[in-house]
C-alpha cells in the first residue's frame, strides 16, 4: 500500500507541471495541443510511464475527458477530446468516415519536388504487448496521403552515402488513419520522416541530432476540420509544430532552395 500511495503522489507531481495548450474548447468538446513524447492514455507498452494527456487534461480542467482520436507517441500536434463517451464516438466515426480533415507538417529526408497521392495498403503491425488479444489479419488495409511540397533545404555537408544533407519541409493529408500510416507512407517514397526511429534514415537522425540539436519526430497534426457532434457546425481546429521542430525548421531556412 505504501508503494501505490507514492507511486500516485509521484504521478500526481509530474502531471501538476505539464500544462496542456487549450486550442479550442465549448461544453462538449476540448482540443489541446499535444507536445511530443506524451502518451494519449495507459499503455502497456510503457508501463514504467506516469504521466498521460488524458489525466493530464483532467486534472487541468476539472473534468473528466475522452480521447475522440489517437497521436502517436512521438507525433505531436491537435488532439481532441470530449466531455462524454458518446461524444467521443461521434467524432470517432466522423473519422472512420473520413469526414474529418486533418493535416499534418513534416520535415523529411530529400527533395520532394511536386504534390502527389500516395495510395499505398499496410498491413496492421502488431505489437506483442498492446495487440496480444487481436486478431492477426492477413489482407493490408487501405490508406491514402495526400502531399505537398512546402520547402526544399540543402546543407554542404556530407550525410552517409550522400555529398549534401537535403531535406524538405511538407504538408500531409491522410484520407486515412492506419498506425504508423504517415511515417510508413513517406518511407514507401523514399522520404522519411526525420526522427523517426521506427521506420526512417538513422544516418539523417543522427544528423539532425548532432548539428540541429533535434530529438524528436518532425511530424505534428497542424489542423483538424470536423463537424460539431452536437451542433453539426463545422469546427475549424489549428496547431502549430512544436517548438524543437519549429527551431529545427528556423534553422533549415538560411539553406532554403527557390522551388
Amino acid at each position: 500500500m505504501q508503494f501505490s500511495e507514492k507511486a500516485n503522489v509521484e504521478e500526481q507531481d509530474s502531471a501538476s507541471s505539464l500544462h496542456l495548450p487549450v486550442l479550442y474548447q465549448d461544453e462538449h468538446i476540448i482540443a489541446i495541443n499535444k507536445p511530443p513524447g506524451l502518451l494519449v492514455h495507459r499503455s502497456p507498452i510503457d508501463r514504467h510511464e506516469t504521466v498521460f494527456a488524458v489525466q493530464t487534461l483532467r486534472d487541468q480542467i476539472g473534468k473528466h475527458v475522452f480521447p475522440a482520436h489517437r497521436l502517436d507517441r512521438p507525433t505531436s500536434g491537435v488532439l481532441v477530446f470530449s466531455f462524454s463517451s458518446e461524444i467521443a464516438a461521434k467524432l470517432g466515426k466522423q473519422l472512420m468516415d473520413k469526414q474529418v480533415a486533418k493535416v499534418y507538417h513534416a520535415v523529411v529526408r530529400g527533395f520532394v519536388n511536386h504534390t502527389g497521392f500516395i495510395d499505398y495498403a499496410l498491413k496492421y503491425r502488431y505489437d506483442k504487448i498492446a495487440d496480444k488479444h487481436k486478431r492477426p489479419q492477413q489482407a493490408p488495409q487501405p490508406a491514402s496521403t495526400m502531399y505537398e511540397s512546402l520547402a526544399k533545404f540543402e546543407l554542404p555537408e556530407p550525410v552517409g552515402r550522400y555529398q549534401s544533407a537535403r531535406y524538405s519541409l511538407v504538408k500531409l493529408s491522410p484520407s486515412t488513419g492506419r498506425k504508423h500510416q504517415l511515417r510508413r507512407h513517406m518511407v514507401h517514397i523514399r522520404h522519411p520522416i526525420i526522427g523517426d526511429t521506427t521506420h526512417g534514415d538513422g544516418k539523417q537522425n543522427k544528423f539532425a541530432k548532432q548539428h540541429f540539436n533535434f530529438n524528436n519526430l518532425a511530424l505534428s497534426c497542424t489542423h483538424m476540420g470536423f463537424s460539431h457532434p452536437v451542433s453539426g457546425k463545422w469546427i475549424t481546429i489549428n496547431g502549430e509544430m512544436h517548438n524543437e521542430m519549429q527551431q529545427f525548421v528556423n534553422r533549415l531556412k538560411p539553406f532554403s532552395l527557390i522551388r
